[in-house]
């Protein structure tokens, strides 16, 4: 019994296409578990779709990825002079580093290299001080590198990357870079659009992605009726109140109930975290299986490949075998398989 993602094959499909139609640019991003995927299958759709480049997250998911895709795969992790220089001519290196950037014009076989522009973010990257030196570097005579390309990782923010844009781009065409490329993420299309008018000797090309054909379920393995004191689970704890203790598939193992920090950046969002910090407190933790229309309690926490939870009395569990939804991260979640539609 498994912790499955069911996709909508026609729609996932049709939205691949679409998007390709509408950015040619597009550069598909395959990095950790593939957003529940999976780095091959995704390397074999990337082939599939007929694109030059992929973008992958580490140097350690270039060998999974070159196997099964023919073209060029832009490391976006910065690379460091303790990384070996792999696949040659297939890899493009990011960098945000003066002393990174000589160490690789040192490497043999002229490397291809990426310059990446600090965002807001604050997380890699050239100044736009360093962009200016980086420019001279590349623009050298025989400076040891080819350049690619600008990267600018935007923040996931509320509201609009309009004025940082300007700015970055701003500085991307005073560093005087042999390049007219730029890859930039987390644009709307409204942004894009914007920016390729304002420059429309420059390629931009961007990162989007799509979750709506993705369906996340898991299988109810067990259901035991219980009645107030009765003990359960590994701690022995004992149930509240009458009702059903359920065990469903999904644990520690797939990703169920580990959580990063919060993203909470609004008071309703603050609010949301203070309220179930106060439920963790308690005991009660809400768990991210839904049944019966509502997300219901953890009844201990996750096991690692199992999770019970407790259904109050008056709710009717579902049959062992039954699938029912879980939300979950798709970066942080494990699946036993993918059933694409």
């Amino acid at each position: 019994m498994s912790l499955s993602l069911y996709v909508d094959g026609d729609r996932w499909r049709a939205h691949l296409r679409r998007v390709m139609e509408t950015h040619p640019e597009l550069v598909p991003v395959l990095k950790g578990n593939g957003y529940g995927f999976g780095l091959a299958r995704l390397a074999r759709k990337a082939s599939w779709l007929g694109v030059d480049a992929v973008a992958v997250g580490t140097y350690d998911e270039v060998e999974e990825v070159g196997t099964r895709f023919d073209g060029s795969m832009l490391v976006l992790s910065p690379w460091r002079p303790s990384e070996p220089v792999r696949y040659e001519d297939r890899i493009v290196h990011t960098v945000g580093r003066l002393e990174d950037l000589h160490a690789l014009a040192a490497q043999a076989g002229r490397p291809r290299v990426l310059l990446e522009r600090m965002t807001s973010m604050r997380r890699h990257g050239f100044s736009a001080r360093g962009l200016r030196e980086a420019g001279a570097v590349v623009s050298a005579r025989g400076s040891g590198v080819r350049i690619e390309g600008v990267a600018l990782h935007l923040p996931m923010a509320q509201g609009t990357h309009a004025a940082e844009m300007e700015q970055l781009m701003t500085d991307v065409v005073a560093a005087g870079l042999p390049t007219r490329r730029v890859y930039a993420s987390h644009l709307t299309d409204a942004e894009l659009a914007d920016v390729r008018a304002a420059y429309p000797d420059y390629e931009i090309h961007p990162r989007v992605g799509d979750r709506a054909a993705l369906s996340p379920r898991a299988t109810v393995l067990d259901a035991h009726p219980v009645e107030r004191g009765d003990a359960f689970g590994y701690r022995g704890r004992s149930a509240p109140t009458a009702g059903t203790v359920l065990v469903v598939s999904g644990g520690t193992a797939h990703g169920i109930g580990l959580e990063a920090p919060t993203a909470a950046s609004t008071l309703r969002q603050r609010a949301i975290s203070l309220a179930k910090g106060g439920l963790d407190a308690a005991g009660f933790v809400r768990s991210p299986y839904t049944i019966g229309g509502k997300q219901r309690l953890f009844a201990e926490p996750p096991h690692m490949q199992a999770s019970m939870l407790f259904l109050p009395h008056g709710v009717r569990p579902p049959a062992v075998g039954v699938e029912v939804g879980v939300r979950v991260r798709f970066t942080t979640t494990t699946f036993d398989r993918t059933v694409v539609s």
